[in-house]
């Protein structure tokens, strides 16, 4: 229920529940009053018609007397008035509206007022007067007058008052629906539909409610949170931007720097096919051999040369630095082309590089240059980890698992890339900050201590995880999870970077 209509309704029950008391004292006091003042004008009129009587009674007798209440009672229209005899055992005595004890007092010369209801249903009061002829009460004057026009006085008060209570509260009622929609209503609206905006990002709609009060007030804080808001805004998009061209310059240096590191072993692998080439080439210049030889040597050297190209070609791949952008890719296809490429380094290091995948499609939702640039600051760093003569294994596959709390998520079907050496293994109180920028267990000059922060942040921003399992002397065991392509987890790398 809106705030204006909860006003009316209590300013409504209120005046209401105020009428309602004010009705009901008002009603008590007029019918005090009105059978007070009724009551007083039958006393006044019984003591003067007993006052009349007696004198008749005395200088004319009992007949005169009788006649002049007959006339007064033939002159009263609601009232009836009439002689009753006190003797005891008289017939009149089953006649009087009074208690025993009310009818001795009578007796011993007291008014007495009763009220009584006779056998039509109507309420009558009854006032005595008792007689005093000769010093004693031989008889008394009853009058009796109907409370029917007391009660029609009273029930048309109530009815008065009722419609009076009622026109008020409605009154009320419209005068507090009418404020409650200008002054509270609309006003109220607008800031709902201006935090609905705010809450949907639209930051360019400003209230202009002309109120000098609280609600005034508050929508002129909430037009000073807009302008703030849309300051900070701009602040945080700047600072996203420096930062993702931050990000982003780091790991094109972080690549820059794993291609330094497969220059040599490049060198090394280009060595082999240059010397076939320059071999086959002398022979075919010396001009020894027969046609059929010459294009074997011939198709020898184009072998050998495309070997190179596709080499080079690997080593400018990694290193051209590109935007990020998302598509379906085959997760083993591509961890084998960077294991294809790190080959010759480890090679120079007497380290072998085995991989493994139980199947050939998995498909990922990826921007496939940077998850080969996480892949390979990983299988780098389990080469360097592992002695000469060591296997360092990776391997693809499709794996159950539930996301790490600091994740989120729902356990499920993930594509599991594993990286697993047989180095010195992390000590227990190192790993949870290998993953740190600048953290590095490596010698001086070896490590710059930010592979595995980029590998870490690249895979995070895919929407996957890297788990960490290392056992000192033993070696350490690196897992990417990542979603499956039609998993929809993955994050918008070109919408972030934007």
């Amino acid at each position: 229920m809106k705030l204006a209509r909860k006003l009316t309704i209590a300013l409504m029950l209120g005046i209401f529940v105020v009428m309602a008391l004010y009705a009901g004292l008002q009603i008590q006091r007029d019918e005090a009053i009105f059978a007070e003042d009724t009551k007083t004008d039958e006393h006044v009129m019984v003591r003067a018609l007993g006052a009349s009587l007696e004198t008749v009674w005395r200088l004319n007798g009992e007949a005169p007397a009788r006649h002049l209440l007959e006339d007064a009672n033939r002159s009263e229209q609601e009232v009836h008035i009439r002689f009753i005899s006190l003797a005891p055992g008289h017939p009149d005595e089953a006649t009087i509206s009074l208690e025993p004890d009310e009818l001795a007092r009578l007796r011993q010369g007291h008014e007495m007022t009763t009220v009584r209801r006779q056998a039509d249903s109507e309420e009558r009061r009854f006032t005595y007067m008792p007689l005093t002829i000769g010093g004693a009460h031989p008889a008394a004057i009853e009058l009796s007058e109907s409370l029917t026009p007391q009660r029609k006085y009273i029930r048309t008060s109530q009815v008065q008052i009722l419609v009076a209570t009622l026109v008020i509260v409605l009154l009320c009622g419209l005068v507090a629906t009418g404020l409650g929609f200008f002054l509270v209503g609309r006003p109220m609206h607008q800031l709902c539909e201006q935090a609905r905006r705010v809450g949907a990002g639209d930051l360019s709609a400003r209230l202009a409610l002309l109120q000098r009060d609280e609600i005034g007030e508050l929508a002129g804080e909430v037009n000073q949170m807009c302008d703030r808001l849309e300051e900070a805004n701009q602040r945080v998009k700047s600072e996203i931007q420096a930062r993702m061209k931050a990000i982003d310059q780091l790991r094109h240096a972080d690549r820059l720097k794993t291609v330094g590191q497969l220059a040599s072993g490049v060198a090394h692998e280009l060595g082999t096919p240059l010397n076939v080439v320059s071999g086959r080439a002398r022979l075919i210049e010396a001009g020894d051999l027969a046609p059929p030889e010459v294009t074997t040597n011939a198709s020898i050297i184009i072998d050998q040369a495309k070997r190179m190209t596709t080499i080079i070609r690997q080593l400018l791949d990694f290193s051209r630095r590109r935007g990020p952008k998302l598509a379906v890719a085959n997760l083993a296809q591509i961890t084998h082309a960077t294991v294809d490429m790190l080959a010759p380094l480890a090679a120079k290091s007497s380290v072998s590089l085995r991989f493994d995948s139980a199947e050939e499609l998995i498909q990922v939702r990826v921007d496939q240059n940077q998850i080969q640039q996480a892949l390979a600051n990983l299988v780098l760093n389990g080469v360097q980890a592992t002695p000469s003569g060591g296997e360092v294994r990776v391997g693809v596959e499709r794996r159950r698992a539930r996301p790490p709390l600091d994740h989120g998520g729902r356990e499920g079907e993930y594509m599991c890339v594993s990286i697993e050496d047989r180095g010195s293994g992390i000590p227990a109180e190192q790993i949870p900050h290998i993953f740190e920028p600048f953290f590095t267990t490596k010698e001086v000059g070896q490590g710059t201590g930010l592979g595995l922060s980029v590998a870490y942040g690249i895979v995070s921003e895919h929407g996957g995880w890297i788990d960490v399992a290392s056992e000192v002397g033993q070696g350490s065991c690196f897992l990417i999870y990542l979603a499956p392509a039609d998993d929809g987890s993955a994050v918008e790398l070109s919408e972030a970077a934007s």
